[in-house]
């Protein structure tokens, strides 16, 4: 059997970007800095830290209330700490945290858990925190931490989707779907409007469209057969698709330019080059340049 542990993975988005623009030396230096700093507030709030993997940090606690409260403070430190250096260094953390069985073996943690909160590391938007919803399970003293379902999520390489619940860690947030620490039984239906994200609505200029799950897979681009139109000549003839997976609204780029996602709340933008990434609540695509080119082609989304 193993141990019942909280497991927190944190990761430095864009660092491989701060590699290709800083070199080597610099861009090792300012990883260190960052996740040696993360590594000591974990420390000094009680969880104990495993290992380093390169950008990011693998730690337990013992409870989830410890763990969510402590990176809840390490989000906001984090921000104070090192969004003001130069934006070239500049690193957002994204951190999954899970409760679930671990197993120690020489000083080193394994299993479900641990593999999870990684994968919920990768999926979360820059500056944010996903949690399974075991961690919100008979949590005491979370009643001023606001989280927001974002239904059953597919992670890579699990036939099961995970439950998982986003902390609205920003003290000046809105949002209209928080939800309370409570038993997964109660938080979560199938057959319900709690079962989020079963419609996606896109928009652009006059393009306005909602689509059902049961309607994916859709495609995106120029080409004039496709559900999503979006006739820009910097836009691939088939740039993108959106498909349903266990409960997740999956955007897939499939073109030569890439795309870049960003979620409300969120400056920066996640890229995506013949890759993926799980939609939820609200944001936009651009397609085929980033969003720093202000000639940039974007679509809007909205989870439903």
């Amino acid at each position: 059997m193993g141990i019942q542990s909280t497991v927190v993975f944190a990761d430095l988005f864009g660092s491989t970007g701060v590699f290709e623009s800083l070199g080597n030396v610099k861009a090792t230096e300012a990883v260190t800095t960052a996740t040696n700093w993360v590594a000591e507030r974990i420390t000094a709030s009680g969880g104990r830290v495993v290992k380093f993997l390169g950008d990011g940090v693998l730690a337990i606690f013992k409870s989830s209330n410890t763990a969510i409260t402590s990176v809840i403070d390490i989000q906001r430190s984090y921000q104070l700490r090192f969004a003001s250096q130069d934006p070239a260094f500049y690193m957002p953390l994204r951190i999954g945290v899970v409760r679930g069985d671990v197993e120690i073996v020489e000083n080193d943690c394994y299993g479900d858990a641990v593999n999870i909160a990684a994968r919920l590391s990768e999926l979360t938007g820059p500056n944010q925190i996903w949690v399974n919803n075991h961690a919100l399970v008979n949590c005491k003293d979370l009643e001023q931490v606001r989280f927001r379902s974002l239904g059953p999520i597919s992670l890579r390489g699990r036939t099961e989707p995970c439950l998982v619940s986003q902390v609205e860690w920003q003290e000046d947030i809105n949002s209209e779907f928080f939800t309370v620490p409570a038993s997964m039984n109660s938080t979560f239906s199938p057959d319900g409007m709690d079962f989020l994200g079963a419609q996606i609505e896109l928009s652009w200029i006059d393009n306005h469209k909602t689509f059902n799950s049961f309607d994916m897979p859709i495609q995106l681009g120029r080409a004039r057969e496709l559900e999503f139109v979006v006739s820009d000549p910097r836009v691939s003839r088939t740039h993108a698709r959106i498909e349903w997976r266990n409960g997740s609204m999956v955007l897939v780029d499939v073109s030569s330019y890439g795309c870049w996602v960003r979620f409300s709340g969120d400056g920066a933008g996640v890229t995506l080059r013949r890759e993926e990434c799980v939609l939820h609540g609200k944001g936009e695509i651009a397609l085929g340049s980033p969003f720093s080119d202000f000639m940039a082609t974007v679509v809007a989304f909205s989870l439903i």
